[in-house]
């Protein structure tokens, strides 16, 4: 239980590190409120590591995007801004361009699942190269290649809707 804990604290605050000031959410927030979704899945067999980060990122992710679209509804005034995605995908503005990020990796997720789940795992679960091509059954070659893809067709998607 506290190295679980642990673990998605240090996932927390990296997420909460881009966030401005002032904020409701605050990384110990966002750790009991997954670890609440997380123990509610029941039937799932927890295979290693590599699987626990991977649900835990998507739990966050969830957890994160319910928060920033509660938060963009609560805006009457003005409309919802969009996300600007740095090359490196650590400095993608928190809020509502986290609604933004949530919407292109769905609509990645249409396109090539793999490249979708290789974002998540790396951006929402922290995982490295050798952890995420662990997570997939797949080569760190094939890792390399879908983020590179994948965060190229994220700037692109992401660059489109703000321009709209």
């Amino acid at each position: 239980m506290p190295l679980v804990y642990s673990e998605l604290h240090r996932l927390a605050r990296r997420y909460m590190r881009g966030e401005r000031h002032g904020l409701t959410l605050q990384p110990t927030a966002l750790v009991n409120e997954a670890f609440l979704r997380l123990v509610d899945l029941r039937r799932v067999r927890w295979q290693d590591r590599a699987h626990f980060l991977a649900m835990s990122s998507r739990v966050m992710r969830r957890v994160l995007v319910d928060v920033a679209r509660t938060r963009a509804s609560a805006k009457r005034a003005g409309g919802v801004q969009r996300v600007t995605f740095d090359e490196e995908l650590a400095a993608v503005k928190w809020s509502e361009d986290l609604v933004a990020l949530n919407d292109a990796l769905n609509r990645l997720a249409e396109l090539d699942a793999r490249r979708s789940q290789v974002v998540e795992l790396r951006f929402f679960g922290g995982l490295d190269v050798e952890e995420t091509a662990e997570a997939l059954q797949v080569s760190t070659r094939t890792v390399k290649r879908d983020w590179r893809l994948a965060r190229a067709w994220l700037v692109r998607e992401l660059t489109k809707d703000s321009r709209r």
